[in-house]
């Protein structure tokens, strides 16, 4: 079975799933924010909290369009944006990285270029590469260098893209490797979330654990997440806020504390039911076994000594008797005392 180690958990198809809450930069350069965030995704069940760490000019250049919603986020221009947002240098997240660990909740963050998988090398135990970067040789190889868990986002990406990107990751001795179905549009509408293509990477990547970045809105059901998780998805990820009506950036797309409680309790209950990989009767059967199944049953008198035909045995309930597959054991045997009708039989009736 594909297993894959993240912080303290062993990920696998048998295994609940490990659930991400995506800060990104909600926290928009507060340390006071961004503590009530990891506080808030460890009170609603998280496993992990993570960030995003860039600097605005070494991941956009000044002329880069907006490729999101802007009637969401009305900024146009991706250079503005990201710079809002950029703030945070190495004490900050080093800071961040000692509340999660105080109060027990794994602290990741995305790097968007070379220097900041140095910096976040020293504060992570996996690194997470955004779909955005599935193509950016460089970038992959250096995190690659880093011997790490990668979580790789295969958002807007080919079959071929995903294929390069592992072989590039593979030949820097990075094989431990979650591939996240996810949709690369903010916000992504229900209806192309192509759920189906977790099956499809389950089948071309074997050896791979396979997960789900969500960017569609969050609703009660929670059924993209719950489906992703019931289709084979063992890692999930979804943005994360304070405040859900707060305008701009990802916080309109994004879960809070209580659309996160209701995805543990959701996936837990999947869990349950889903159950065991491989086929075997269970503790509740146990009962049904032996009293719904049938034994072998004598349907006529039968005299001590009497040979017993084909014609004298009919399978009837319950299946503590001589099982129906033996019939052709017992036909020509001679009964050791008399047999009376509707006698579940036994081996030791017979000589």
């Amino acid at each position: 079975m594909i297993k894959v180690k993240i912080g303290n958990r062993i990920i696998s198809h048998d295994t609940q799933p490990y659930i991400i809450a995506e800060v990104g930069v909600n926290h928009e350069c507060s340390l006071v924010n961004a503590k009530r965030l990891i506080l808030n995704a460890k009170l609603g069940g998280a496993d992990c909290v993570k960030f995003q760490t860039y600097k605005a000019e070494l991941i956009a250049s000044k002329f880069a369009p907006a490729y999101w919603d802007i009637k969401k986020e009305k900024t146009k221009n991706q250079y503005e944006l990201f710079k809002q947002y950029d703030h945070f240098e190495f004490n900050d997240y080093l800071k961040l990285s000692k509340f999660c660990k105080k109060i027990k909740i794994n602290y990741a963050s995305t790097p968007f270029d070379v220097q900041s998988v140095d910096m976040l090398d020293k504060l992570v135990n996996f690194f997470k590469i955004s779909s955005s970067d599935i193509t950016n040789f460089p970038l992959l190889k250096k995190i690659a260098s880093k011997n790490k868990t990668i979580l790789l986002s295969t958002g807007a990406s080919t079959i071929k893209e995903i294929d390069d990107a592992l072989k590039i990751l593979g030949r820097n001795k990075s094989t431990n490797i979650v591939l996240m179905h996810c949709i690369l549009n903010y916000p992504t509408n229900d209806f192309d979330a192509n759920l189906n293509m977790i099956i499809d990477l389950k089948n071309k990547f074997p050896n791979n654990v396979i997960g789900y970045s969500d960017h569609t809105l969050p609703s009660k059901e929670m059924t993209n997440i719950t489906t992703a998780y019931a289709l084979g998805a063992r890692v999930i990820e979804k943005h994360f806020t304070l405040d859900k009506k707060k305008p701009g950036n990802d916080h309109y797309h994004s879960m809070d504390i209580n659309d996160l409680k209701n995805i543990k309790k959701r996936i837990f209950y999947l869990y349950k039911i889903i159950g065991n990989k491989e086929k075997n009767f269970i503790n509740s059967e146990k009962k049904s076994r032996k009293y719904a199944r049938r034994s072998l049953v004598i349907n006529r008198y039968v005299k001590k000594n009497e040979v017993v035909r084909e014609s004298d045995l009919i399978c009837k309930r319950p299946g503590f008797g001589i099982q129906p597959f033996k019939i052709k054991e017992i036909i020509g045997k001679k009964a050791k005392k008399n047999l009376y009708p509707d006698k579940i039989l036994k081996e030791s009736d017979f000589y």
